[in-house]
Parts: structure tokens; C-alpha cells; sequence
């Protein structure tokens, strides 16, 4: 039996995959959590065989969370969910020690192939992923400007650049309005832009954003 913590911060979510895990024969959630912090706490008082990750959380987002889980138990694979497809979640995912990278549109689908996938030690990443992936590679260009930003300032660039203001994003994100803005000054500051509208032209132009 496949002992796994499931962690998802949407219930309606986390319930359809807990249904899709627990009605295939030898996957089991052994126990489910709905926020990184709630997850952490759980990893740090038990064992489990593989760890599914929703990338995106408020407060603690899961590559933050990963990297932590990663810290107590490195052995246990850990398979990220997302609504992302952009490359550079998948790229931080898995530099962060992720096992799997998986779409939440097709995580029905593939999620049991998924998760036997990663078990047995190998890495999973969604076709459509694999072919973005691939399809960066294949450029041969330099290190992307987005690149040196941590996991929290690409996180609210990205959010920046989807037209979300301070307020919105302090809210998706559980932060405080100014701990918001003190990101998108560093993010401006690292990136050499001025406002927001260079900022949103280069995620654009990168392909970033939905």
C-alpha cells in the first residue's frame, strides 16, 4: 500500500483527488492538509511513501513548502500539482527537488500514472509540460532575466503581470500589503525595470502568463 499526504488548499479539489487515490487499489491518503504550513507540520510527525503538492497556496506557496518537506524527509518523492504550464514552475519544482510535475487539468487523467510513476523512482512530467520543456531547450538562448528572482518574487511577478493589484495579490497570498510591495521593488530592482508595465511587456514577452 501507497501511503500518501495529499495537500491541497481548495477542499471541492482535494476531495476529487482523494476520491481518484483511494478508489485505486493499493493508493491510500493517509492523511490530507490544506495549507504548507498544515502540511509541514503533518510530514514533520509522520512517514508517508509519496507527498502531492498543490504549487499554489496562500501564505507558505508549496515550492516553499517542498523544500521544507524536502528537509525532513529528502527520500520521499514529492509530486507537484499546478494550474501552471509555464516552464519555470516546473523548472523550480524540480530543482527544488520535486520527483513530478503535474497539471491540475489533466491530474484525473494521469494522476494514478503519475504516482506509481514516481514511487518506482523515476520523474514524471506531464506531456504537455515535456514539450514546453523541450521546446525551451531547444532555443539555446541564455539564462532567462527571470531566473534570479527567488520563488516568492516570481510568484508575485507573476501575479503583478496578470494585472492583479497589491491588495489583490496581498489577499491570494495571505501577505500584508507591504510585504507585497517590498517584493515588487526588489523584483523591479533585480529586473532593472521601472513600473509595472515593463515588467508586465517582459513576462509577455516570455510567455509567463496565461
Amino acid at each position: 500500500m501507497i501511503h500518501i499526504l495529499l495537500v491541497e488548499d481548495h477542499e471541492i479539489v482535494r476531495d476529487g483527488l482523494k476520491r481518484i487515490i483511494n478508489d485505486t487499489f493499493d493508493l491510500n491518503v493517509k492523511a490530507e492538509a490544506s495549507n504548507g504550513i498544515e502540511a509541514i507540520q503533518i510530514a514533520s510527525n509522520s512517514i508517508f511513501d509519496l507527498i502531492i503538492l498543490d504549487i499554489s497556496m496562500p501564505g507558505k506557496n508549496g515550492i516553499e513548502v517542498l523544500k521544507e518537506v524536502k528537509n525532513i524527509h529528502p527520500k520521499t518523492p514529492v509530486l507537484m500539482l499546478s494550474m501552471h504550464e509555464q516552464q519555470q514552475y516546473a523548472i523550480r519544482s524540480f530543482r527544488a527537488g520535486a520527483s513530478g510535475y503535474l497539471t491540475k487539468d489533466i491530474a484525473s487523467k494521469e494522476l494514478v500514472n503519475a504516482i506509481n510513476h514516481i514511487y518506482n523512482g523515476n520523474r514524471y512530467i506531464s506531456p504537455q509540460v515535456a514539450e514546453i520543456l523541450a521546446t525551451t531547450l531547444d532555443k539555446n538562448i541564455d539564462k532567462p532575466l527571470h531566473e534570479i528572482l527567488s520563488d516568492r518574487e516570481y510568484e508575485v511577478m507573476i501575479q503583478i503581470a496578470s494585472g492583479f493589484t497589491i491588495t489583490d495579490i496581498s489577499k491570494r497570498l495571505s501577505l500584508s500589503d507591504k510585504t507585497i510591495s517590498t517584493y515588487r521593488s526588489r523584483i523591479l530592482k533585480k529586473m532593472n525595470f521601472k513600473n509595472n508595465a515593463e515588467l508586465t511587456h517582459y513576462a509577455i514577452s516570455q510567455k509567463l502568463t496565461n
